[in-house]
């Protein structure tokens, strides 16, 4: 017997409320293994591949590419053999328009209310035990079935012995899967090769010329949908201090070609950089916060956001719990999420949760920048090149590698006395490596 079963728009994390079709990978008539990926999705975080949570035959295509569709909004049909048992999965089971004869309700997953009570936890868990939710009684609000409802309901014995009925001449149920827990463990893919955006040219023939037209991708629409929500909901301000790094760089020299041998990667400054914004946070914590209209939320985790672009996007990866490393640490976590976004494995855990974003603007040879506030953290650093030049010394000048720190913040809960103090302090703490200090 032959079912039809939507792939639906999984809940990725629970900030996440709707995704945009980048591509359709799969069309009407092909066939779709388990696991295989049918289109690729944009969210607010990452790009993603949607794998299919069934095997069978792509039949319709319901949402276009570059269409923005709420979590849980079914997006494709897939025509699959058996009869559909999708207890837990992000699936819904629909008449095949093909059937002779119309479906009976065995055949029929839970309606969309019922299935979009399912937390991935539940979801989850009611799949590892083979239990039909449906048979689960919910005790949550509105009759929402929690985790808790299905471990009691596991205690009471009922399991997988329990979806065994109907004779041995039942067709199998077809596999399914957590289309959300997939996307999760297996990376949310990024564009491989970052990639120059396209530029049409308009009336170019001749001896005319005409503008060029850049088509607006969704991520780039996201970014600007993004910095927009910052500069106008966010009074910025801005201040900057010198620091000299002379001390760092000749630190820096010394150890790194062991720590290559050792760690086998590279000793960066961003590293001893992260090391002295996270110890400054410690002493001015009140730059670790976010505005919550009628009340200043202070986070107690320390996680630290990168900015890190590329040709096309810009992407915020995390140093979660940044305050319990140290700078060998700190090195060892840039580089994975360097490796991470050179590979396109960034999952959305490593997007999310940040507290505080560093850019390393010396990166590409900036000497000073106006950062936009990652949205809705407090303040943004931004560590600007290293740059020789000569500097007054108790009245004698000497040649010091010297850098800029700028930072950006949010006038509602920072002033220029905090940040002020707050800059001093990464300033002493940069200027206090020396080449007896340790990275472990």
């Amino acid at each position: 017997m032959k079912t039809m079963t939507e792939i639906v728009v999984p809940q990725l994390a629970e900030s996440l409320v709707s995704a945009t079709i980048d591509k359709w990978l799969k069309q009407p008539g092909d066939w779709v293994d388990i696991y295989e990926p049918v289109c690729e999705i944009i969210t607010d975080k990452v790009n993603a591949e949607l794998p299919s949570t069934v095997a069978g035959k792509l039949v319709e295509i319901l949402v276009s590419k570059g269409e923005t569709v709420p979590v849980g909004t079914a997006i494709c049909i897939i025509e699959t053999e058996g009869s559909a048992d999708g207890a837990g999965q992000e699936t819904k089971s629909v008449p095949s328009k093909h059937a002779a004869q119309p479906q009976t309700n065995e055949a029929v997953v839970e309606d969309a209310p019922m299935r979009n009570r399912f937390s991935p936890a539940v979801q989850q868990l009611a799949a590892e035990h083979a239990i039909r939710l449906t048979d689960v009684p919910g005790t949550g609000l509105g009759g929402r079935i929690t985790r808790k409802d299905v471990l009691a309901y596991l205690e009471a014995g009922a399991g997988k012995g329990s979806q065994s009925s109907g004779g041995n001449n039942a067709a199998p149920a077809p596999r399914t899967v957590d289309a959300a827990a997939q996307v999760r463990s297996s990376g949310l893919h990024l564009t491989e090769t970052p990639r120059f955006p396209k530029i049409e040219v308009e009336g170019a023939s001749g001896t005319g010329r005409g503008d060029n037209f850049i088509d607006v991708t969704p991520i780039r629409n996201t970014i600007a949908r993004n910095m927009r929500q910052s500069v106008t909901e966010i009074p910025h301000a801005w201040t900057m201090i010198e620091v000299d790094v002379t001390n760092l760089v000749l630190l820096r020299n010394k150890l790194k070609d062991d720590f290559m041998k050792r760690e086998g990667i590279n000793l960066t400054y961003l590293a001893f950089l992260l090391k002295a914004v996270v110890n400054a946070i410690k002493d001015v914590p009140i730059m670790n916060s976010m505005w919550a209209v009628d009340k200043i939320i202070v986070k107690r985790d320390i996680n630290i956001a990168l900015a890190v672009g590329t040709e096309d996007s810009v992407l915020t990866p995390v140093i979660k719990n940044a305050d319990h490393k140290n700078v060998a640490g700190l090195a060892k976590e840039i580089e994975e999420l360097a490796r991470k976004t050179r590979e396109g494995k960034l999952t959305l855990s490593d997007m999310q949760g940040g507290t505080f974003t560093v850019n390393n603007t010396g990166s590409f040879g900036s000497i000073l920048s106006y950062p936009i506030i990652n949205y809705p953290q407090a303040a943004i650093l931004t560590f600007e090149s290293i740059v020789k030049r000569p500097v007054v010394i108790n009245d004698m000048i000497a040649v010091r590698s010297m850098a800029n720190l700028c930072l950006s913040l949010d006038h509602r809960i920072l002033d220029g006395v905090i940040c002020g103090r707050f800059l001093q302090r990464v300033k002493d703490n940069l200027e206090s490596f020396n080449l007896e200090s340790k990275l472990y």
